[in-house]
């Protein structure tokens, strides 16, 4: 077989700070946060009353039946909404493709917690007989991938992997190897997360992983400084359109750039806490790299997982210095784009592989802000506080989830 190149020719985003790609993109390079007081509930009962929301959102026009709307989670509204960006963007149009080899892999870390929540309310005010029927189809982290396989008559492979905030760089990734394997042609694939609830709020708080700074939303989310206090949680999708080469050229599609690697690991170390060495989060980059058939020095620019914490922040620096050697201290650029999103868990990597795609088309890198005061421990180049032009030929999105998942995606100019 021959190889088959993968390429990105469609971008989906909802975001804290954008609707769309371009409103997204926008902010990031303006370096403007998205984190606010929490409006969907009341969070006064909470530690943590702080969030990106994704505001003035409007689910029924994503959807081609507005009823199927309300029988789906948020966080499935927010998937179909970046499926439907994303599809229109690549130039594709129903009826001008092979349905069975085209794909969807959307995932999500958590799931439909918001239908969870209120149909466990009516069951303990109503009794069981009270609960809907949608329940489970509602709630289950699949049905997103589902549903949107449905709306747009997609009858290729179809899963949704769930890695915690790994998910959405592990659903691209697995739909690339399939596509190099020949089983599909193109995918829809990322994820979508709505967990600012009181059972995510309560959750996360419980294990103090969350921000506190409530009188500084916009200051909160500061990954690698010194005054990091916790993640802050968000919102929000983030799905391409990934496809292989010759088949988008015979379409005439507008290509992006080009998926060169992929790599997965385990941590094999701790529930919720990375590798203290980054010996899991290393090797998956170096994985990446391998498949790409490059070497560190190639890379120009890592959109970093960079949550906030006090032991992740460390940890990736760790990871990222034993596999770039030298290249960490000179000429490798490294930014958290969660500065501003705060922390979209299963969406998160899909929306920053779109910030990295944009970088390589702009050759513009974006900020880490709110880098006030480097924690010691984290000495790289961070892109601290502004937006920086920089020639970005390729780019490597790192992605790690609580159970120690590991997902790294590289990047590449297209060059024909």
């Amino acid at each position: 077989m021959s190889e088959r190149r993968v390429v990105i020719t469609g971008i989906g985003v909802l975001s804290p700070i954008g609707l769309n790609l371009d409103s997204f993109w926008s902010s990031l390079i303006a370096g403007q946060s998205g984190i606010d007081t929490i409006t969907s509930l009341d969070p006064s009962d909470f530690y943590c009353q702080i969030g990106g929301e994704v505001r003035e959102f409007e689910p029924t026009q994503y959807f081609k039946n507005p009823k199927d709307a309300r029988r789906a989670d948020r966080y499935c509204q927010l998937a179909m909404a970046g499926a439907k960006m994303a599809f229109e963007d690549s130039g594709f149009s129903e009826g001008t493709y092979d349905p069975y080899r085209f794909g969807c892999m959307v995932g999500s870390g958590i799931g439909g917690l918001h239908t969870l929540e209120k149909q466990h309310k009516n069951y303990l005010e109503k009794g069981p007989s009270r609960v809907s029927p949608f329940t489970i189809p509602m709630m289950i982290a699949n049905i997103a991938s589902g549903l949107i396989s449905m709306e747009y008559q997609l009858a290729g492979p179809n899963m949704s992997i769930v890695t915690a905030c790994a998910s959405a760089n592990h659903n691209i990734g697995e739909a690339w190897r399939m596509i190099k394997f020949g089983d599909a042609d193109a995918f829809l694939a990322g994820g979508a997360e709505a967990s600012i609830s009181v059972m995510g709020l309560s959750g996360f708080g419980a294990m103090k992983a969350l921000s506190s700074r409530n009188d500084e939303p916009q200051k909160a989310s500061r990954p690698f400084d010194k005054d990091r206090d916790g993640f802050v949680m968000s919102e929000g999708a983030g799905i391409v359109v990934i496809e292989e080469l010759d088949h988008a050229k015979s379409r005439g599609a507008d290509i992006y750039c080009e998926i060169a690697g992929y790599g997965v690991s385990a941590d094999a170390y701790h529930m919720t806490s990375p590798h203290p060495e980054g010996h899991g989060a290393s090797k998956c980059m170096n994985l990446a790299l391998h498949h790409a058939q490059m070497n560190p020095e190639d890379v120009d620019y890592i959109n970093a997982h960079g949550t906030s914490t006090g032991l992740g922040d460390i940890c990736e620096t760790k990871a990222i210095k034993l596999s770039f050697g030298d290249h960490s201290k000179n000429g490798l650029v490294v930014s958290s784009t969660k500065s501003m999103t705060g922390h979209l868990l299963g969406a998160a990597g899909g929306i920053e592989l779109a910030a990295c795609i944009k970088s390589i088309n702009e050759n513009i890198v974006a900020p880490t802000i709110n880098l006030d005061d480097p924690d010691p421990e984290c000495d790289l180049d961070y892109v601290p506080h502004t937006s920086r032009e920089l020639n970005v030929d390729v780019a490597l999105s790192n992605s790690f989830g609580f159970g120690g998942h590991n997902a790294s995606i590289v990047l590449k100019k297209f060059d024909g």
